[in-house]
């Protein structure tokens, strides 16, 4: 094994092996599908499901494997935002702080009319797994529940405890299971560093492996409310003013006013990676956005593609819009919400005056829409958390494992263009690194989207993945 990079954050390994790597067993194989179909088959949406019994679901899954019931702890504000927390037990007297993987175990809202299959039923069709969670995030959840119920099997014990939660209200909701374990039971949350299996993996071209990114930063998440208002009046003497045309016209300005390109380290250590092993079109305009000073065109055309737009600068979309009283009347309001995903060292009310600057338009207020719901008309000033260090300790064992699954893979770090839940154990000062092994096509990451699926060799490849990882993690 050989092991090569450029700068600080890029870590590639590079080999010229072709064999094979190890394959799930069977036994846990049919285990890995029970947990999976189990979890996507309980819905925990925020409006009418439950995150609790998902926790519950899984909570049986390990009280059936033999695991001690202390050591399986429920925790949450609510009925319906319970947590689980479970505790592998390392070596007696260890001196390491655990390990600790977080995984969400909420989805994003979906409706039976908007997809062809039913989201929450576990439906296996075509070489691939359908069914919402099923590429965020309840393959990694299920690979993790999976792994340690294996290890817990064959009598493994790590040199240190491994600490797994279970965790709400990640995709919206007003009770984040992670920060709200880490105000109320800090103690359950204690480590040495934290493994985030969300957002992160292989990415796959026609099946194969091409490259593993690891979330080394992330974008900070915020939401805003723009809001148009005027007196209104009969809709039969339409006004050039009324607040839908006012709050268009701003989203139009919007569209039309990108944020500058800036890298970071980790943006730009991603792209000198990536240029090596994509397409010859893509490497060239990659060569031109990092270059001195950046090719217009080469920006330009780069930026065509959402994902690779969304690397080089913060992002703000409209997502949802109300407005009106009466089909018959003007409306005297109307508001957006406008999502920004914002590049690290850029604050919240940056963002938000940055919005202010382009509407320009003072009969338009804009205001920030924090996690639980509530609604100010300043942002927090804080900005986003700086890279934790590349730790060989978590490092080095993804390089073997990642040998042994998909040889010869680089493994880049990466700027998560959204956000996830490590925002907020890296707020705690506990390093976090997103790390995964579900492979998702290149041309088809179906987050949040309608007939979301992943591959059913990639799902049971991740499975392994996370078996290998936690036991060489913890050796």
């Amino acid at each position: 094994m050989k092991v090569c990079g450029v700068g600080i954050l890029a870590v590639v390994l590079c080999s010229s092996a072709v064999a094979q790597g190890p394959q799930l067993p069977e036994q846990d194989r049919v285990l890995a599908r029970q947990i999976f179909k189990e979890f996507i088959e309980t819905n925990s949406q925020d409006s009418n499901g439950s995150v609790t019994a998902v926790s519950e679901a899984a909570r049986k899954e390990f009280l059936a494997a033999g695991f001690s019931p202390a050591d399986l702890i429920l925790a949450g504000p609510n009925d319906r935002k319970q947590n689980l927390v479970v505790r592998y037990h390392g070596t007696p007297g260890s001196r390491l702080k655990p390990v600790l993987i977080i995984g969400h175990i909420d989805v994003v809202e979906a409706r039976r009319s908007d997809w062809t299959l039913d989201p929450y039923t576990l439906t296996e069709k075509d070489g691939y797994f359908y069914g919402r969670g099923t590429q965020d995030m309840k393959d990694g959840d299920a690979d993790v529940v999976e792994s340690l119920i294996r290890m817990h099997r064959e009598g493994y014990v790590p040199d240190r405890d491994i600490t797994l939660a279970l965790t709400a209200d990640e995709e919206g909701g007003k009770s984040n299971g992670v920060a709200w374990l880490l105000k109320n039971r800090p103690e359950l949350m204690a480590a040495d560093f934290v493994i985030n299996p969300d957002g992160a993996g292989p990415t796959l071209r026609n099946g194969k492996a091409v490259e593993l990114d690891v979330e080394a930063t992330e974008k900070t998440y915020a939401d805003y409310l723009v809001i148009a208002t005027n007196p209104g009046g009969h809709s039969s003497v339409p006004r050039p003013d009324n607040a839908i045309y006012e709050l268009m016209h701003a989203l139009e300005k919007l569209e039309a006013t990108p944020f500058p390109v800036e890298l970071n380290e980790v943006s730009r250590a991603s792209l000198i990676e990536s240029e090596k092993v994509t397409t010859p079109e893509r490497a060239a305009q990659i060569r031109g956005v990092l270059a001195t000073p950046p090719d217009p065109k080469a920006i330009a055309d780069f930026s065509k593609d959402p994902n690779d737009n969304a690397t080089l600068r913060t992002t703000c979309v409209a997502t949802m819009l109300k407005g009106g009283h009466a089909p018959n009347a003007l409306p005297g309001e109307a508001q957006a919400n406008v999502n920004c995903r914002i590049l690290p060292g850029h604050s919240q009310e940056e963002v938000r005056k940055t919005l202010i600057g382009i509407f320009n338009d003072p009969k338009l207020t804009v205001e920030y829409y924090s996690d639980d719901g509530t609604v100010s008309p300043t942002a927090p000033d804080r900005q986003s958390q700086a890279p934790p260090p590349v730790r060989a300790d978590v490092f080095n064992p993804l390089h073997q494992v990642v040998e042994q699954l998909w040889p010869g893979t680089p493994v880049i770090p990466s700027m998560m263009v959204g956000a996830s839940d490590s925002i907020y154990t890296t707020a705690a000062g506990i390093p976090s690194y997103g790390i995964g092994g579900a492979g998702i096509d290149f041309d088809d990451d179906r987050m949040h989207g309608r007939d979301e699926r992943i591959r059913v060799d990639a799902y049971y490849k991740s499975v392994e993945f996370f078996y290998l990882y936690l036991k060489a993690l913890t050796k």
